[in-house]
């Protein structure tokens, strides 16, 4: 199989679909793998490692588009790359469709049959191509909101930490999952005092034990939320339904009860964000102000730092990339559960149930497509 890498072209996206290790396992099994020249450049892989590892280098994306039968990415393809995608096309990347009903009805047009990192799962619901970009975007929402609640960047001046004498600052975390859990790791670790809201009872007792107490657990409701960011300095929006659009648990009048100046971070983002005011914001211009409220929505946070992204996630992607390429998309797909999960659109047919529910959708069974 040819697989292509082209180079990432969304907002300070630094990360790159595959590294030089990567390509020589894919070498090594008989595959040719095609780079975009500088595609590595952002995560610190030159050209010249690529190529001691196998791969051909190509100027530019739409020579490599054209030539490639598979395309692993980092993110979902933007306006510039649409006129590149084509029939029989595999496009493996994250692409969290539910807020991008453009981008689906195009891949739907196109036959693309495209595989979100974030929709394959084990059986135990276990996302192992999102988990290691959650553990990243959990860490940092505790870095960038920690930067954000100082005077100068427009917060309330709080060291989240606090010092002797002087109480911590108040963490909340929505959510208990991957993301929620980073986050809440490394806001006890500063310090912080933190709680966790989650819908599953089971998952925050075990999170109280993990943290030995350190933290606090309320259940998810429109009361306990609104109670708990009426005294948080920091918000950590960490809500994931997979493939679906994030539910909005922070509506736009309980800003009013929380302090000036505090921040919100929305991690859910790229599902549509978990907080009724979210709206996508780059590297760029990561951050905006509601009500004296300072929202991060930053899309791509685990771009700011790609040398720990890239490696994190090509660890994980390879696996399934190599089972493609090894045995065809159609048995790969067939003898491996987690990655029939992840196809999300197959011969112009809508194959995710939340992305279609969310769009108001046709859903297609692949498994019953797989057959025909």
């Amino acid at each position: 199989m040819i697989i292509g890498v082209p180079r990432e072209i969304k907002d300070k996206e630094f990360r790159v679909g595959i590294v030089p290790a990567g390509v020589r396992k894919l070498v090594a099994s008989g595959h040719s793998v095609l780079i975009e020249s500088g595609a590595g450049l952002g995560s610190g892989i030159s050209d010249q490692e690529y190529e001691a590892a196998g791969a051909k280098l190509l100027q530019d994306a739409a020579t490599l588009f054209a030539a490639a039968e598979l395309i692993m990415k980092v993110k979902e393809p933007l306006a510039q790359e649409y006129a590149y995608l084509r029939e029989g096309l595999i496009l493996f990347t994250y692409l969290h469709l539910a807020p991008l009903p453009e981008l689906t009805q195009l891949l739907l047009l196109k036959k693309v049959t495209a595989i979100a990192y974030e929709t394959v799962s084990r059986d135990n619901e276990f996302l192992p191509l999102l988990a290691p970009m959650s553990e990243v975007a959990g860490r940092m929402s505790i870095q960038v909101g920690a930067h954000y609640l100082e005077k100068e960047a427009g917060g309330r001046g709080i060291l989240l930490g606090g010092v002797t004498g002087v109480e911590p600052g108040q963490v909340v975390i929505l959510g208990s999952g991957t993301v929620g859990t980073n986050a809440a790791q490394m806001a006890v670790g500063l310090g912080a005092s933190v709680t966790v809201i989650g819908r599953n009872s089971a998952r925050l007792a075990a999170l109280e034990k993990i943290f030995s107490g350190k933290i606090k657990t309320r259940l998810a409701s429109r009361e306990n939320i609104a109670a708990e960011i009426s005294r948080a300095d920091l918000v950590v929006g960490a809500v994931l339904v997979p493939g679906a659009a994030a539910p909005k648990l922070i509506t736009r009048d309980m800003l009013a009860l929380m302090r000036k100046g505090a921040v919100l971070v929305d991690v859910s983002i790229d599902q549509g964000g978990c907080m009724e005011t979210a709206r996508p914001t780059t590297h760029s211009n990561p951050v905006y102000t509601v009500d004296s409220i300072i929202h991060y929505c930053v899309a791509n946070m685990p771009g700011a730092v790609p040398r720990t992204s890239t490696f994190a996630l090509t660890n994980a992607t390879l696996p399934f990339v190599l089972a493609v390429a090894d045995k065809g998309l159609h048995r790969a797909i067939q003898e491996d559960p987690a990655l029939k999960r992840g196809v999300n659109t197959y011969m112009g047919f809508l194959t995710n149930s939340e992305v279609a529910r969310s769009q108001t959708r046709e859903f297609k069974d692949i498994g019953t497509l797989l057959l025909n």
